[in-house]
């Protein structure tokens, strides 16, 4: 395989359809009740959730003064995720029709339960919304640290470039440090003017790091805490990344300079994640990234169902719909990402 292919793996082509394609499929999907809220469905979910929060704080006070404490961390890891999980659908209103019952359990939950805020996320996730992939508008993308495109390597300078070299043997070790960085960036945020509650997301972030931090140094001895913080967030982070990462990297980057409609802009910029019910649990329906893109109010229990109408319906219309296994996608994200930090060690 070419240096380019890898590079990049999904070519963008030149379409410049106003929508009629989306509008087909979304009248299919409509007319399957797919967009109907599920309430049993999340009752029972935000339930289970809850349980194993509690059970996981039981624990720790159970097992006490024992590097026991460090299994715990590690199931807590999966529990914080799920948390994000349930957070993200609030944002998406795939919980609540209403706006404000959403960003009422969402703040809640992301920033009083997982530590992040949930108006800093919003705003960021919902321009990844608007444009995946998009070199110069999706901020999952920018070259903050890891650089994503060819023509970002060429840009690079600074920490992205000394990363860049070695990126795909970094991801892994970049994510354990996911957790702090999404709490970090949600203190910072607090006072800027996209902010709408910055005084109750900073009262809610306060309230859990008390609790999250000073539970653990009451229960535990610092050495221990410290080592219950530092896995638990490693793998906290870890598990995000293994969620969020096989979705969109290794797949087509846009420019200003392409001409997309709706429907191909979020197919062509996301891959499904096949697996069966283990993988839809463990990522919380985003294996089925690309309905969720295209409906991102579609309750998750419907992604399964709907994903057999898109990939037909994009087979009809001659539009590459990719999905592959959980391990498969990330040596796709991962070659992805050696590929595009090539030139910079030729450079060396």
């Amino acid at each position: 395989m070419t240096f380019e292919a890898l590079v990049s793996p999904a070519p963008v082509p030149e379409v410049r359809e106003a929508g009629s394609d989306f509008a087909g499929l979304s009248r299919q999907i409509t007319e399957a009740g797919l967009l109907d809220r599920r309430p049993l469905y999340y009752l029972v979910r935000f339930t289970l959730v809850g349980l194993s929060l509690v059970a996981g704080v039981a624990a720790v006070v159970a097992v006490g003064d024992s590097w026991a404490q460090l299994l715990v961390a590690a199931a807590m890891s999966v529990v914080f995720g799920q948390i994000a999980l349930l957070a993200h659908d609030l944002a998406h209103k795939q919980v609540f029709t209403s706006r404000r019952a959403s960003e009422g359990w969402g703040i809640f939950v992301a920033d009083f339960l997982m530590g992040m805020s949930y108006g800093w996320w919003m705003n960021k996730h919902n321009r990844h919304h608007a444009n995946p992939n998009h070199e110069e508008k999706d901020p999952d993308v920018s070259p903050d640290i890891l650089i994503w495109s060819e023509r970002q390597a060429r840009a690079a300078k600074g920490l992205p470039r000394f990363v860049g070299k070695h990126q795909s043997r970094l991801f892994f070790p970049l994510l354990m440090l996911e957790g702090p960085n999404l709490s970090f960036n949600s203190f910072r945020a607090l006072n800027k003017p996209t902010m709408k509650r910055p005084v109750v997301e900073g009262t809610l972030l306060v309230a859990h790091f008390v609790l999250y931090l000073g539970g653990l140094f009451l229960l535990l001895p610092p050495g221990l805490a410290v080592a219950f913080v530092a896995v638990h967030q490693a793998l906290f982070g870890i598990y995000l990344g293994s969620v969020f990462a096989p979705n969109h990297k290794g797949m087509a980057m846009v420019t200003g300079e392409d001409r997309l409609d709706f429907l191909r802009r979020q197919v062509l910029t996301s891959r499904n994640v096949k697996g069966g019910p283990f993988v839809d649990v463990l990522m919380g329906g985003l294996n089925y990234q690309i309905e969720h893109h295209l409906f991102p109010s579609m309750p998750t229990p419907a992604l399964r169902k709907a994903q057999l109408i898109t990939e037909r319906y994009c087979a009809e219309l001659g539009v590459s719909y990719h999905q592959t296994g959980l391990l498969a996608s990330h040596r796709e994200a991962l070659r992805h990402m050696r590929a595009i930090g090539e030139p910079i060690r030729l450079e060396f």
